[in-house]
């Protein structure tokens, strides 16, 4: 099992800032439970001047494959250690795509992506990114989202990422594949996935300039008439939103994912 850390103290008087940039990153999902194939697509910069390594955080991963620009890599060409993926010569500018393996069933840490009640769900605040991925695990590291999910459809018909969806589509072998794009560049912690078998209650809500968003809460089949409050108290917010601050949504959809064991209480990704 993996089993969660020891706690460790962060500073502010320590921070500096990241060696590299990731502009935008392409994620495909392969969920199994015991071994979920990601593959990331990255989009990166150095940031500064300066010839440091790429260091990009990783805790509890299989790695795959790397691929710098088209090139794969061998193993003389990196160093992974137990917290880490190290790359020289990354160049100002480039595209770095790492292959890896996780075992959602067992992470017993409840970071990352990982199985609970038969659903995979995901929890990366703090610094739980890094165990689905190699990647730049810190708050000050905006990239935009492009996300592709694909799992049984019988076991995981709800498949969910963030931003908006923009295909779904039946596979062979009974599987079913979705895509999401989030436009907006957000830290890792605020990523998030879930997919498992799960009731929708819809409504929909008329932003003060007359756009239409879809609502959606998913909850296990049991509390699935005790949604109404919840619905309701989110469109009063969005109101509250637009009227105190002129803020409007700036999605297509709003999702709300309720399940009886997330160990978390609530994350606002």
């Amino acid at each position: 099992m993996i089993a969660p850390d020891a706690a460790h103290e962060i500073k502010l008087s320590d921070y500096t800032a990241p060696d590299f940039l990731i502009d935008s990153v392409d994620l495909t999902f392969h969920l199994e439970p015991h071994e979920t194939r990601v593959r990331s697509q990255m989009h990166l910069r150095r940031h500064g001047v300066h010839d440091r390594d790429l260091v990009l955080d990783g805790e509890g991963l299989t790695l795959l494959s790397v691929r710098l620009n088209g090139h794969t890599l061998s193993e003389a060409q990196y160093r992974a250690t137990a917290h880490a993926l190290i790359i020289p010569n990354v160049g100002d500018d480039a595209v770095l795509i790492i292959e890896n393996h996780i075992d959602p069933a067992a992470n017993a840490a409840l970071e990352g992506l990982y199985l609970s009640s038969g659903n995979f769900c995901t929890q990366c605040e703090p610094e739980g990114f890094r165990r689905i991925t190699y990647f730049l695990d810190r708050p000050d590291v905006l990239a935009r989202y492009t996300v592709t999910l694909i799992a049984d459809a019988a076991q995981y018909p709800v498949l969910l990422a963030n931003g908006n969806p923009v295909c779904a589509e039946p596979m062979a072998d009974g599987k079913h594949l979705a895509r999401w794009v989030d436009p907006h560049p957000k830290p890792s912690y605020l990523f998030a996935l879930v997919a498992g078998n799960l009731t929708l209650i819809k409504d929909q809500f008329i932003t003060q300039s007359g756009k239409t968003i879809d609502l959606g809460i998913y909850v296990e089949a049991h509390n699935a008439d005790r949604c109404a409050h919840a619905m309701a108290s989110l469109k009063h917010s969005m109101r509250w939103d637009e009227q105190t601050y002129g803020r409007e949504y700036d999605l297509d959809v709003f999702n709300i994912v309720a399940v009886d064991d997330f160990n978390m209480g609530a994350m606002e990704n």
